[in-house]
């Protein structure tokens, strides 16, 4: 844990979640599947090529942390590639074009 000053005062800062044991930020493939299963039933999905591509897209990126989850929309990024109303959240510039 790291200590600033802020008015004089030293305050302790909390650990990020990925670093803090208290909080489990990695899902397993199994839990990943049934996520991406689950949100699949009620809305279209992309077919198995474009679900890959987005995701070796996803793959490549700097803002994917834990290998699940977008910086820059905070969603999982399994589940955002498979559907089609999904659309690639980088700055500026989606990557999914």
């Amino acid at each position: 844990m790291d200590a600033t000053v802020t008015g004089g005062h030293v305050e302790k800062q909390q650990p990020c979640k990925g670093c803090n044991d208290q909080y489990d930020v990695k899902i397993s493939e199994a839990k990943m599947a049934r996520l991406v299963e689950l949100a699949s039933r009620s809305r279209p999905v992309v077919q198995d090529a474009e679900y890959e591509r987005r995701l070796s897209i996803c793959s490549d990126c700097p803002g994917v942390q834990y290998g699940t989850t977008c910086r820059y929309c905070g969603c999982l990024v399994q589940v955002r590639a498979k559907l089609v109303e999904s659309t690639c959240p980088f700055p500026y510039e989606p990557r999914w074009t």
